[in-house]
């Protein structure tokens, strides 16, 4: 679920415990999802076969921030022309977990009002994606430079903004060769990560990761929390804050955690808070790994946190001056926390039992399980994104994300299988994950065309929207129906013999790049 850490950290998200009851007969359904009308689009490649969502390998709650508050969606998609380095690519781009990569080039795009624009890459580039989008549409991600990273020998990458269709070099780090744009505001500063020349002994890169914070043509090491050497930045609201995880010392720990990257021991990593140069600790609940997976405009922080031990984590809340507060679970032994809006409303997963998480809501001081989509759907369930008005979007069904998976928007003590608004000759038959919700409540997610495995939304499936609309409008949906296009997805025979939080590490990873656990792409 949420929890994405990519190149560098791994993390996870799950479930929740008891509230209200939902309500799931087929005529409550019925009546409540008569008051829903949406226009599904396909928004489609660029005449590959792939369209990815920010986070896309990830489940729960860290959606990246890929649409905004007038309904622009950012991320990346495939073109049809054959990608110079496949076998050996970026290590900034998606799919990166391991060679070959992607066999065809990727774009960096930008959806609005119907129109799908490519955004392009920097001269001498074949490869760009998207990680953010502002609310007055400032773009962030990273983009191929055309030159050959000399310590790592695979194509370079540099932080990328994108201004009115035209892309602005953000550069690398203290000369180093590879950087990411991960999160941007809309006073045009931005911040991420990047690679600089300091050796380092604690990833596959050989030097350090440094988050990075930019503004006015200038890029700003963070620096690290305590004695440690690498750092990243994930987020940035509208006041110039920073969230995002730091090695605090250099000892690494033998107990390999959510936290960590490909099963590599790292040292304790810690969720940090940048303000006017101040790099703040907010701490753990004693375990040796943190991370950050949401920041509101307030300066509140939610993710996950291992407890003493490390055996177990749960999901936070920090607010100024502190400490983070522990959100609970939902009866299991684990949580994370996936989305916080303005409101202090958070969302995201717990488990119920040692083979089985639910979405989670929680606010003021109380969780609420959200459920399932009931009986079929399977037992797991994760939510993603969360709006002012309450609505939460996520996806139930298998606990892999696999052939049951049902987009969800859930509201008002409801939960509704978001596939009720597709209808035939949408270009899709089946919407997986429902990851970001605006206020004005359109929403976005993957899914998979016809003929696609389910298993493989990942690396096949394409990004869609969902435009709230009235009844009587071209294209738009209500409730279920005969123009609902029916799922008959089996589920995995083996989904409840895996412990799911242990299951969704190895297979996803936060933030961005693909776990090796996915394998090369046919």
């Amino acid at each position: 679920m949420k929890s994405r850490f990519l190149m560098c950290f791994t993390a996870i998200t799950l479930l929740v415990a008891l509230a209200m009851p939902l309500r799931f007969a087929a005529q409550d359904k019925k009546d409540h999802n008569q008051d829903h009308h949406y226009k599904l689009i396909d928004l489609g490649t660029f005449g590959g076969p792939t369209g990815w969502l920010c986070n896309d390998q990830t489940f729960g709650g860290d959606a990246c921030p890929v649409l905004n508050s007038r309904g622009t969606v950012v991320s990346g998609a495939d073109t049809f022309l054959p990608n110079p380095n496949y076998g050996n690519p970026s290590i900034f781009l998606p799919p990166t977990g391991s060679p070959p990569g992607d066999p065809f080039i990727q774009h960096a795009f930008q959806w609005q009002g119907g129109v799908l624009q490519d955004l392009g890459t920097l001269p001498g580039g074949y490869n760009s994606t998207a990680f953010a989008i502002s609310k007055n549409g400032l773009v962030a991600g990273a983009s191929e430079t055309g030159a050959m990273d000399p310590l790592l020998g695979v194509p370079a990458a540099d932080a990328v903004l994108w201004k009115n269709g035209k892309i602005i070099d953000l550069g690398p780090i203290e000369g180093g060769y590879e950087s990411a744009a991960i999160a941007v505001n809309d006073r045009g500063q931005a911040a991420g990560y990047g690679l600089n020349t300091v050796p380092d002994n604690f990833w596959f890169f050989s030097t350090q990761a440094r988050a990075f914070f930019w503004q006015n043509g200038a890029i700003q090491d963070l620096g690290t929390l305590g004695t440690g050497t690498d750092a990243f930045a994930f987020f940035i609201n509208d006041r110039g804050q920073i969230a995002g995880a730091s090695f605090a010392n250099t000892t690494v720990n033998p107990v390999l955690t959510a936290c960590t990257l490909f099963q590599l021991p790292i040292p304790t990593q810690d969720p940090f808070l940048w303000e006017n140069g101040k790099m703040t600790d907010l701490g753990t609940f004693g375990g040796t790994c943190g991370l950050p997976n949401a920041m509101n405009n307030r300066g509140q922080v939610v993710g996950q946190s291992d407890l003493a031990g490390d055996a177990s984590f749960h999901a936070f809340v920090w607010t100024s001056p502190g400490p983070m507060q522990d959100l609970g679970t939902l009866g299991g032994s684990n949580s994370a926390a996936s989305w916080i809006n303005d409101a202090e409303d958070v969302v995201g997963s717990a488990d119920i039992s040692p083979t089985a998480y639910h979405a989670f809501l929680w606010r003021h001081g109380v969780m609420t399980d959200l459920g399932t989509l009931g009986s079929g759907s399977g037992p797991c369930s994760g939510a993603l994104g969360i709006n002012s008005n309450r609505q939460v979007v996520g996806s139930s069904g298998d606990c892999l994300l696999d052939q049951t998976s049902h987009a969800f928007l859930w509201e008002n003590g409801q939960i509704t299988d978001l596939n009720i608004f597709n209808h035939p000759g949408s270009g899709l038959q089946q919407l997986m994950l429902g990851y970001n919700v605006n206020d004005r409540g359109e929403i976005d997610g993957l899914g998979v065309p016809p003929g696609v495995n389910p298993a493989d939304v990942f690396t096949l499936g394409h990004v869609f929207a969902l435009i709230p609309c009235e009844g009587n409008d071209d294209g738009c949906q209500g409730g279920g129906g005969e123009n609902a296009v029916p799922q008959t997805n089996p589920a995995s025979s083996d989904v409840l013999s895996r412990k799911p939080l242990q299951s969704l590490m190895r297979g996803m990873n936060r933030y961005h790049f693909p776990d090796p656990a996915f394998g090369p792409r046919n």
